[in-house]
């Protein structure tokens, strides 16, 4: 076989081994972009416990400060929850399979502490 022969032989064997490996690669970006979602969404729900709290400091409206400390494409993936001096913030993260929507689901509650004596 000569040199040029055998180069051509290997660029085919490179290309065989580059398609093949497609699949892994696309599931491995997958699985990160997954597990970056999830992230985001257990930062974004701790953060906007933390303002709900910090609202209910200030006499404010813990709901609406919850609310509005989540970035608007968040907003209607999260649920907020009010009890007593505890703020309890739910975000669903988006994620290529809805499946495992339910399961990085993130929740945080965060405490304003005990009511203040006047």
């Amino acid at each position: 076989m000569t040199a040029r022969r055998h180069i051509r032989a290997d660029e085919g064997q490179s290309t065989v081994e580059l398609v093949a490996l497609l699949p892994l690669i696309l599931l491995v970006a997958v699985a990160g972009f997954t597990l970056l979602s999830a992230r985001t969404a257990a930062d974004r729900a701790a953060a906007a416990a933390q303002a709900g709290a910090m609202a209910l400091l200030q006499d404010g409206d813990p709901k609406e400060a919850a609310r509005e400390s989540l970035p608007a494409a968040a907003r209607d993936r999260a649920s907020i929850q009010v009890e007593g001096r505890r703020v309890r913030v739910t975000v669903r993260p988006r994620v290529p399979m809805p499946q495992l929507e339910r399961v990085l689901t993130a929740s945080s509650v965060a405490d304003a502490g005990p009511e203040a004596s006047r």
